[in-house]
């Protein structure tokens, strides 16, 4: 069984969020998004824009239907959060999103190495079949 100290200490967590604005009365949600994209610019947590010039930092990467952070947790839920109310403020009368967590206490996790350390392992695997880009 865990300790009180062990379950008071902020994991690291590595996390996919997808936040789908509704009721804005148009198709596009690229304006809402860019939104969320400046407050996770200011929380501290890391990330990183793919397949554009502007790299905002290591830490999340914004895809086309979602969002890899990570930090520790509370940070990373409180981004999410973050989103949301600035989202809701631009005029979104309705938000879903769906999120998925994972932590790990086995090995220490490098802060910007756990998405991209998952990918880079998948990598690793495929090169020795021949395969992989």
């Amino acid at each position: 069984m865990a300790s009180e100290s062990e379950n008071s200490q902020d994991l690291y967590a590595v996390a996919d969020f997808c936040l789908i604005p509704m009721g804005t009365g148009e198709p596009s949600v690229a304006e809402y998004i860019a939104e969320c994209q400046r407050v996770l610019e200011k929380s501290g947590v890391q990330y990183k824009i793919l397949k554009s010039k502007y790299l905002i930092n290591p830490n999340s990467h914004l895809s086309g239907y979602g969002t890899n952070l990570e930090g520790p947790w509370t940070q990373v839920s409180r981004a999410i959060h973050d989103c949301h109310a600035a989202v809701h403020a631009k005029g979104a009368p309705r938000i879903a999103t769906d999120i998925r967590i994972g932590t790990r206490v086995d090995r220490e996790i490098k802060p910007g190495t756990g998405n991209e350390g998952k990918v880079e392992r998948v990598r690793e695997i495929l090169e020795k079949d021949g395969g992989g880009n």
